[in-house]
């Protein structure tokens, strides 16, 4: 077994990873955005899930609004960003498959 405790007290950290997986936890503030048309992952899937926060979501041109509780698959290769349109940091936990 494997624990980690998450503490979304920085942009981006790996929390934990495997030969098959590999966990992170992000914030973004209020205002900003990470990633863009060029962002993407050439072998790995990412899977997003909102913890806490709201935000836009733009994947291969195509919004994509999410909120608290949200969870997203963005397949491999799609070119993607977000964007934290709200009052509140936006937390999200990412999971790759395979490992980025």
């Amino acid at each position: 077994m494997e624990r980690a405790h998450l503490d979304f007290d920085r942009y981006f950290e790996v929390v934990m990873e495997t030969d098959e997986a590999q966990v992170a936890e992000m914030t973004v503030d209020p205002g900003k955005r990470v990633g863009g048309p060029d962002n993407y992952h050439a072998d790995s899937d990412q899977w997003l899930f909102a913890v806490s926060g709201t935000g836009v979501v733009t994947v291969d041109g195509e919004e994509q609004r999410i909120e608290t509780g949200d969870l997203l698959r963005i397949e491999a290769g799609e070119r993607h960003g977000i964007e934290n349109d709200g009052d509140a940091p936006l937390r999200t936990l990412n999971v790759y498959t395979p490992p980025r």
